[in-house]
């Protein structure tokens, strides 16, 4: 028995995770996957309510789980970030989810591309370093901001001083990278492109202008020899151009935190928008998240017009990640079907509500 934690979170969150535990429930009946589920209130509400974000009674008993299932956070009531850096970033953190896995899949007839491409991506983005470090801030007047910045500085053991002469404004952002986060980065890569089959792995960067990235580029071209698997280098300038001309022609992506985060977004809507897109933040040795990468879209919340298929995809991946990929593939198979019959919600041009279209896909598996 698998114990998974679900944590709906806000807004259109608790609607597709109500999908996608319908899906769980509806393989769980026709397959091995035995499962029991842990409910956490944790989002928004309860930060209004109570002030806690992320506890650390949470973080113990979300440990003591095999995966967490997690919605969507955000609620125009709370500053932007107080709840995706308490929360998001925190549990990501907390239980060193390295890898964020994003697949990005040619959903026709969604694909907004003119041409016709079959593509499968399997984007690898780093998940704990480069410039998400949290490690800038800006200067008022050259003084303000020194001591929290020195303090951020000195908790990365990074002795740097931050002044300035002339009391102008500033601000700055430093991006990190360790040998040890690459090189488990670089080895989950590499082995993932062995389990696909793909003979090289694609590292994207921007090491013409940013020599963070020369260290990375080094510890791939180690490990190419080290697996047999060739890497090939992309700026990610051309990396966007590439993925819009020949998409086709990608496999296993790694590319670092800030970059990742943007190209990413780039592929969900090559395979037919936020509402296809499921993500893994993953921990191989450890508990992972799943989500859909949409937000909470606060303005749809509660009127059934989400999509529930990223959360489904979701679920998938978990299935994936928890050993059972023959539910991975139904689940996969299911959402195909329905796309090819027209059971879908608005935002593909269906006329399907959320529970509509959960049901849909439910059906479909079962059919299976």
């Amino acid at each position: 028995m698998k114990h998974l934690a679900v944590i709906p979170g806000d807004g259109i969150g608790k609607e597709v995770v109500d999908a996608g535990m319908e899906i769980i429930e509806a393989v769980s009946e026709i397959s091995s996957f035995d499962y029991d589920a842990e409910l956490f209130d944790i989002g928004s509400e309860r930060y209004l309510r109570t002030g806690e974000l992320l506890t650390d009674e949470d973080l113990d008993d979300l440990g003591k789980k095999d995966a967490i299932y997690f919605g969507a956070i955000g609620d125009p009531r709370v500053r932007p970030g107080i709840l995706e850096k308490g929360i998001l970033l925190r549990m990501r953190a907390h239980f060193d989810q390295y890898i964020n896995m994003r697949p990005v899949t040619s959903w026709h007839p969604f694909v907004p591309l003119k041409k016709h491409f079959d593509f499968d991506i399997c984007f690898l983005r780093e998940n704990t370093e480069d410039f998400y470090m949290g490690a800038g801030g800006m200067l008022r007047n050259g003084k303000d901001a020194e001591v929290n910045i020195r303090r951020k500085l000195y908790d990365m053991r990074i002795d740097l001083r931050a002044e300035s002469s002339s009391g102008d404004d500033f601000a700055f952002e430093i991006g990190l990278l360790s040998r040890k986060g690459v090189e488990r980065f670089a080895d989950h890569a590499f082995r993932t492109a062995a389990k696909r089959n793909d003979d090289t792995v694609t590292l994207v960067d921007k090491a013409n202008v940013c020599s963070i990235y020369e260290i990375q580029r080094e510890i791939f071209t180690d490990k190419a020899k080290e697996y047999g698997i060739d890497v090939e280098f992309m700026y990610v300038d051309a990396m966007a151009m590439a993925m819009i001309v020949r998409p086709h022609t990608f496999g296993t992506v790694a590319v670092p935190n800030l970059f990742g985060d943007i190209l990413t977004d780039l592929g969900a809507q090559l395979q037919g928008g936020l509402g296809m897109g499921a993500s893994g933040n993953i921990n191989p040795d450890g508990v992972s998240m799943f989500e859909p990468i949409h937000g909470s879209a606060p303005d749809i919340a509660g009127q059934g017009k989400a999509n529930p298929i990223a959360a489904i995809l979701a679920v998938k991946m978990m299935m994936d990640h928890l050993g059972h990929e023959d539910v991975g593939t139904m689940i996969q198979n299911a959402v195909r079907t329905c796309l090819d019959n027209g059971k879908y919600t608005a935002d593909l041009g269906g006329k399907l509500t959320t529970k509509e279209a959960a049901a849909e896909i439910k059906k479909a598996v079962l059919r299976q």
